[in-house]
């Protein structure tokens, strides 16, 4: 790498670490003074102490949505106050209980274990959200340290069938222009591709897609037009 080229990168990560710490400021969810960011070739290192998982994830997310970001590493440690503190079994218990209230989660077909507040979730969905949904409702407990999720998504589709529903979703809303949007299914990986005409337009045919069940991943490659 030349000269020009290192000093170039080296703005680029300062810039990068001025913006995360402006979106860890604008997040009423995360104390930025508690948070240490560094940067270098558009990884950024998160350290720090916090008292809640939910101040972890929050941070880690607004981290991510920062415009040159690469890649992140979580290296915020959570320290829970005593009162706090709970045991495994007791938050085991809160997790079974808090999936067993969502109508939208199969409860019988999800697992928790936990170990020193690390809740670790197993299971088989067939939707994202589900997966999702599964793992939202657990970060918030008191008491969690970590979240691991290992759910996976099973479709009960053939990837065409999958390919009609996402079709289908697209000439439903009135939002896009369907005729302007090609979609194809690899497995549980939907790709999109063509032209629209915003990128609120982009971002509804990206969530049409994941509405379909058991799709995984939505590469959006989608064009916005110029014209």
């Amino acid at each position: 790498m030349t000269a020009t080229a290192t000093a170039t990168a080296v703005d680029s990560d300062r810039q990068i670490q001025k913006d995360v710490l402006a979106e860890l400021s604008w997040d009423a969810r995360v104390a930025p003074t508690e948070i240490g960011v560094s940067v270098k070739n558009g990884v950024v290192t998160l350290t720090g102490v916090v008292d809640s998982y939910t101040k972890r994830w929050a941070a880690e997310e607004a981290a991510r949505r920062v415009r040159g970001v690469r890649a992140v590493a979580d290296d915020i440690e959570v320290r829970l106050a005593s009162s706090d503190q709970r045991t495994d079994a007791d938050i085991a218990a809160a997790a079974l209980q808090e999936i067993a209230w969502d109508v939208f989660l199969p409860a019988d077909q999800i697992s928790v274990t936990v170990s020193n507040g690390w809740v670790t979730l197993r299971g088989e969905v067939e939707w994202q959200f589900q997966r999702q949904a599964a793992e939202r409702h657990v970060r918030s407990l008191k008491g969690v340290t970590a979240v691991t999720n290992l759910i996976t998504v099973t479709p009960r589709v053939k990837p065409s069938d999958l390919k009609k529903k996402i079709e289908d979703a697209l000439v439903r809303s009135a939002q896009l222009d369907a005729q302007q949007i090609m979609v194809d299914v690899e497995g549980t990986r939907a790709i999109l591709k063509g032209t629209v005409r915003s990128l609120a337009e982009k971002k509804e045919a990206e969530r049409a897609a994941w509405l379909a069940p058991g799709i995984t991943a939505v590469d959006n490659r989608i064009a916005i037009s110029t014209n």
